[in-house]
């Protein structure tokens, strides 16, 4: 694997495809964006996917079946929030939210194309935590320093962190595992408690740190905004979160680098219901550009990473676009 992980980076251009996660600033020609999202009501319908040239028009693309690209088999038949991304391999990892609360799993698939996929697996990561209320957004993060795979999700357990029971709904905080082979996890530990109920976490790496970005998830006083935490390492641990960096009423963050900006991305579920997003030229300083952005409709919580132009050339000849 390392011998592989070396290979692949004296090409010069593969790892900014590893995922959006890992991904330092490109000017390669060779790639584009892709965003995978899903619909309501809860994805029944599948992995869905969109393509952009410059990371504010998106435009679908639909498998013949007029269905999914991969339809949920596993879990609670769901695949709300699909994350995915691409390893040093060449393998596409993707994981999803199985149902909105038990079984306390997430999906996994694995596909080279795009097209044909691996069975599906149900992973269970809160066995030690029976109380364990639900498994919400997994989010993959390939981690280059250690040679490994980053799994991370929102969990409610009853009787936790009762400074904030009753700040919400629920009350969450992020747990995780890491694989380096998605046969064998490790024990699943606390991620991120930054003090407050939060859930859809993603990383995003700036200059030369990690930049931990979640929703507030406190309903009393109301906040369900984005956040930041800084940390040296992927696998944290990661500091204080700074202030909201977005309005209320989104969530689903997702984030990448295009040319010399960052821009984050969020599905902005109270009304008017739209998907838009913020840049910043330095993590710090952030502009809303959601009247610049469009999505098709219907789009929601999802992941953007870049891939090489050859596998959306592929893609697209099995697909329509509209």
């Amino acid at each position: 694997m390392k011998k592989l992980l070396l290979q692949t980076m004296l090409v010069g251009w593969a790892l900014s495809f590893i995922s959006v996660g890992s991904l330092a600033a490109s000017t390669a020609t060779n790639d584009t964006l892709l965003f995978t999202f899903f619909r309501e009501p809860n994805g029944q319908s599948g992995l869905q996917l969109a393509t952009s040239t410059n990371g504010l028009t998106w435009t679908e693309l639909k498998p013949p079946s007029g269905t999914g690209f991969i339809l949920p088999e596993v879990g609670g038949k769901l695949m709300r929030d699909p994350s995915l991304a691409l390893g040093p391999d060449g393998v596409f990892r993707l994981v999803w939210t199985t149902s909105w609360g038990r079984p306390p799993v997430f999906g996994y698939a694995s596909s080279k194309d795009l097209i044909h996929w691996s069975m599906q697996e149900a992973i269970p990561v809160m066995e030690n935590d029976p109380e364990a209320k639900n498994v919400w957004a997994p989010e993959l993060f390939y981690d280059a320093k250690k040679d490994l795979w980053l799994i991370f999700w929102a969990t409610t357990i009853p009787g936790k962190f009762s400074e904030t029971e009753n700040s919400g709904d629920n009350n969450h905080r992020i747990y995780y595992v890491s694989t380096k082979d998605f046969v064998h996890f490790s024990p699943t530990k606390l991620f991120y408690d930054g003090g407050f109920n939060v859930i859809d976490a993603t990383i995003l790496p700036a200059n030369g740190k990690y930049y931990l970005i979640v929703k507030d998830e406190t309903k009393n006083p109301v906040k369900k905004n984005l956040r930041l935490a800084v940390s040296e390492n992927a696998e944290g641990p990661y500091g204080p979160a700074g202030p909201p960096i977005s309005g209320d009423w989104v969530e689903g963050p997702s984030g990448i680098q295009i040319g010399s900006e960052f821009y984050i991305y969020f599905d902005h579920y109270g009304n008017p219901k739209y998907y838009g997003g913020i840049k910043s030229p330095d993590m710090e300083h952030w502009q809303d550009i959601s009247a610049s952005t469009s999505f098709p409709k219907g789009f929601r919580h999802g992941t953007v990473l870049r891939v090489p132009e050859n596998l959306i050339r592929n893609l697209t000849s099995h697909t329509t676009t509209d």
